[in-house]
């Protein structure tokens, strides 16, 4: 489970990167995080416009099995969209909002803190303004993947996870 209380909080940081060639390793990326992430699962992506922040999360949603003709787009004006997979998806797009006080407004603790999935879209607007190293809405377990353009076609994933206890790392077959 991903909440935590902050002050017994102790959490295992690991670090892994991944070079991506194409959208279709992309894909293939996402897919394989997917198929790892259990329920209350919090995947949070960094990165510009651009890095594959979308398409990652294509390949996530296929890998918690979500129907492969469903149309997955980046929720951009309706903020949040809902899948059902082997678990619920929601994906949480952040670039519109332009302050932390819309974030609270959407009432998003209900979502992070149930038994799906959350992906977040432009999570740098949850950093906390006095603390840059910490979430606002008390995120304190969560999958962070900063994106960085490398080329036209190449991607650089860096991996964060911050668990409480160890967890496996998802196999990366294609990377």
């Amino acid at each position: 489970m991903l909440a935590g209380n902050p002050e017994t909080h102790t959490s295992l940081i690991s670090k892994m990167k991944k070079i991506s060639h194409s959208p279709e390793e992309t894909l293939q990326l996402g897919k394989s995080l997917g198929s790892s992430l259990i329920a209350g699962d919090i995947v949070l992506l960094f990165g510009d416009l651009g890095a594959g922040k979308t398409h990652l999360t294509q390949g996530i949603c296929y890998g918690l099995e979500l129907d492969k003709g469903s149309y997955i787009r980046s929720p951009t004006f309706t903020l949040i969209n809902e899948y059902l997979g082997r678990l619920p998806i929601y994906h949480i797009d952040l670039y519109r909002i332009e302050n932390q006080e819309e974030i609270y407004s959407l009432g998003l603790e209900e979502i992070l803190f149930n038994q799906g999935v959350t992906v977040i879209e432009w999570a740098e607007k949850l950093r906390s303004p006095k603390n840059p190293e910490s979430l606002i809405l008390n995120i304190q377990d969560r999958i962070e993947i900063n994106i960085k353009i490398i080329s036209d076609s190449e991607r650089e994933f860096t991996f964060h996870s911050f668990f409480p206890e160890p967890r496996s790392s998802p196999v990366f077959t294609l990377l």
